[in-house]
């Protein structure tokens, strides 16, 4: 799971706190797509919203997407982000979109806005994986997840703005109980998430229906809200009064998990779908199981029926969707998948299936006469016992499916499932879920190069460049995409000369440090139309007076070897320029430990909630200053009359290259004495070399032998000798090898 590092409270603890984590997530070509399986599907049809026929998809990649389906053709409409985690389930509720995530949160939309979310709402422990609604009490949401929780909600309640002071000592709740002052309860994020100190949305707190003692999987509630059925790894299905949290029964019956749950309007029917293969069917008046079915070969994840509840399509792990009449028990093969089913949504004659895949499709399904579909053959009667369809699979008595191809595709982008950090640690290789091979440059959040369906590892080894940079950053794939993690001070330990970025016009000294380039090119747009603060003052409050003296300002002992000096651009340089048609989302806590999510181009400049460090560092160009240097000592070589010019051990960045400790040498052999200590030996020898611009030595009034300059080469363990574009911390991973300092080795190589 993609985690945000947490920023609570630390008093009376010894442990220093943890700064709140950055991360950005990258985007492939088109963010009009999904990149990851598709959890969950809701359907608000043209006499609901008013104007089109809508279908919402929600996604691994922790986006949920709005498509407008109009005459036989579903369009992108709008993209819905807040979560930072899997979204696992969403339900239509009167005018609003709620959604549940693995981040724990469910969310609040309204469904045919800009894809803004309207409140977060917080309870649950641990993943929030299903969610159920009464079709006709546009108020009530139940809730469960992977703490064994269920909980019902009053939306009204528990999204009801905040009206009154919060200088009060005492506020009444929208439940009609009194608690704390509302400014101890929560807080208004700039992302537009309600959050609260407590764990809960302004001192509302939804009815628990407490009876669980394991995950839940799976909920769901009649029309009018009066019960309420959930089901999960105890294998049993539970009845709920979902007005009290009361418990009404309990069904025995599945020998494995439950995955999924339909109740009948009336509340007197429920079937129920679990990973023992089965489809059961259960009178609650009568509290016990009428039917089984045996359908599938694996896990049933997914049920929807008809309006009369006489019929049922299912799927699940088989990748295979199947229709069955309840009565007769005869059942169909509809169609088949190539990945395995987590949802199905039947909106008329066109039965929605959500899979594992980053693509939604739309079957035939003749939901209106679900009858025609058995009269085109292929028909069996499902069995009752969970070995008996696998047992036909086996002997090679499998049906075939009534259709071969999906009316309708809504296709995504193939999910990242692999990834290799490059050790220039600015590119990163990718394979997706087709075999597609990319190389990324994660400063500027694009792909730079597409090799196609090739071996992953024969491009890894290709690709492998004898560079050693720090790791500045770490990474995941969970959401399908790129999630990039920056964790201060540690993010900001890699530094890279700035011509090795090809920037224009810059110093061949100039040193850029990646993580403050990289945070100043994903917050330009948010420090563009942030409100300036006065000019005696910094975003955190703080004066400038005295907070941190630069690098460059303070002496150098005699014995540094460094090659820079800081320096802080004015403008956003290329290499870190993000895309703005497909831009990243950051992701970080709120002031009040909740996660939020945004992409960069929608940042207004009030997002008051990111990271201090990050707006420093963004802002004012101010970063901690990590341990960037490589002590070694420099000896003359073995066998060379070369004299030793170094006391002691040396510092340098670790970037610097060979050809600037060369330098380093000949300026010492030529400013302080010549090779056998006489004038004339210079002469004698002749020594040149090109690897040094040392033209001012006539104007100091040097001696004619300090004019010539040797060439020396640099050598490791004394006998390697080293590529003078090497840096000291590649020679020191990929040729020193040891833990001890590294010892550099000089021999004059030329004389003319």
């Amino acid at each position: 799971m993609h985690r945000v590092g947490s920023a609570g409270n630390t008093a009376g603890s010894s442990r220093p706190r943890k700064e709140k984590r950055f991360t950005y997530v990258l985007n492939d070509a088109d963010n009009k797509k999904h990149c990851a399986g598709i959890n969950c599907l809701s359907y608000l049809n043209a006499s609901a919203s008013g104007t089109s026929d809508y279908l919402f998809t929600g996604s691994r990649d922790g986006t949920l997407k709005r498509w407008e389906y109009q005459n036989g053709d579903a369009n992108f409409s709008a993209t819905f982000e807040s979560h930072v985690d899997w979204i696992n389930d969403a339900i239509i509720v009167g005018q609003n979109l709620v959604s549940c995530s693995s981040d724990t949160t469910l969310k609040v939309w309204n469904c045919l806005a800009d894809g803004a979310c309207t409140k977060t709402l917080r309870q649950h422990s641990d993943y929030v994986i299903c969610l159920a609604a009464a079709e006709k009490n546009s108020n009530i949401v139940a809730s469960g997840g992977l703490g064994g929780e269920v909980f019902i909600w009053d939306l009204d309640a528990a999204i009801a703005p905040i009206a009154k002071s919060v200088d009060a000592k005492e506020d009444e709740v929208p439940n009609g109980n009194s608690g704390p002052a509302l400014s101890t309860l929560c807080n208004v994020s700039s992302s537009g998430n309600i959050v609260s100190t407590n764990g809960k949305s302004h001192g509302y707190s939804p009815i628990a229906a407490k009876g669980h003692k394991d995950s839940v999987y799976a909920l769901d509630m009649n029309d009018t809200g009066t019960l309420l059925v959930s089901g999960g790894t105890e294998k049993v299905v539970r009845v709920w009064d979902p007005r009290t949290g009361s418990k009404n029964m309990k069904l025995r019956g599945h020998t494995d998990n439950i995955r999924a749950l339909l109740i009948d309007s009336t509340g007197r029917y429920c079937l129920s779908g679990s990973s023992d293969s089965m489809i059961r069917l259960w009178d609650l008046g009568q509290q016990r199981c009428v039917h089984s079915y045996a359908v599938h070969t694996d896990s049933v994840w997914a049920l929807a029926s008809t309006p009369s509840f006489g019929h049922v399509y299912s799927g699940g792990r088989d990748q295979s969707v199947y229709l069955t009449d309840l009565s007769t028990r005869e059942s169909v093969l509809l169609c088949t998948n190539e990945h395995p089913i987590l949802q199905l949504s039947l909106q008329d004659d066109t039965i929605w299936v959500a899979t594992t895949d980053s693509s939604v499709y739309g079957w035939p399904a003749e939901g209106q006469s679900p009858q025609k579909v058995f009269q085109k053959g292929g028909s069996f009667l499902a069995g009752n016992l969970s070995f008996s369809r696998a047992r036909a699979s086996l002997e090679g008595s499998a049906p075939v499916p009534v259709y071969k191809e999906p009316s309708f595709t809504i296709p995504g982008v193939p999910a990242i499932v692999q990834h290799e950090i490059m050790n220039n640690r600015r590119h990163v290789l990718t394979k997706d879920t087709v075999g597609s091979v990319k190389l990324w440059e994660i400063t500027r959040g694009a792909v730079i190069e597409d090799f196609g369906k090739v071996s992953f590892d024969d491009k890894k080894k290709e690709l492998f460049e004898m560079v050693s940079i720090p790791a500045w950053f770490t990474m995941d794939a969970r959401l399908g995409c790129l999630s990039v993690h920056l964790d201060t001070p540690q993010c900001f330990s890699a530094e890279i000369y700035a011509v090795d970025l090809n920037v224009t016009g810059a110093q061949e000294d100039l040193k850029i440090n990646l993580a403050h380039e990289t945070l100043r090119g994903l917050l330009v747009h948010w420090s563009k139309r942030r409100p300036k603060p006065g000019p005696h003052s910094l975003s955190n409050g703080d004066s400038s007076i005295g907070k941190d003296v630069s690098l460059k300002n303070l002496p150098h002992p005699r014995s540094d070897v460094d090659d820079g000096s800081e320096n802080h651009a004015n403008n956003v340089l290329p290499s870190f320029e993000f895309s703005t048609v497909s831009p990243p989302s950051i992701i970080t806590e709120s002031s009040s430990g909740g996660p939020w999510r945004k992409r960069i181009t929608d940042l207004d400049g009030t997002e008051d909630d990111l990271p201090w460090w990050c707006v420093d560092c963004a802002e004012n160009g101010r970063f901690p200053k990590e341990n960037t240097k490589c002590g070694f000592y420099l000896h003359p070589a073995e066998g060379s009359p070369a004299p030793n010019i170094t006391q002691g051990k040396l510092s340098a960045p670790r970037i610097l290259r060979v050809l600037k400790v060369a330098n380093y040498v000949v300026e010492k052999l030529v400013l302080e004495k010549p090779l056998d200590g006489s004038p004339d030996s210079a002469f004698a020898m002749g020594l040149t070399s090109g690897t040094s611009a040392l033209d001012s030595s006539s104007r100091l009034g040097l001696k004619p032998w300090q004019k010539l300059k040797p060439s020396v080469e640099i050598l490791c363990n004394n006998q390697q000798v080293l590529s003078p574009e090497m840096s000291l911390a590649t020679v020191r991973t990929y040729i020193w090898k040891k833990p001890e300092d590294l010892i550099l080795n000089y021999r004059v190589v030329q004389s003319r």
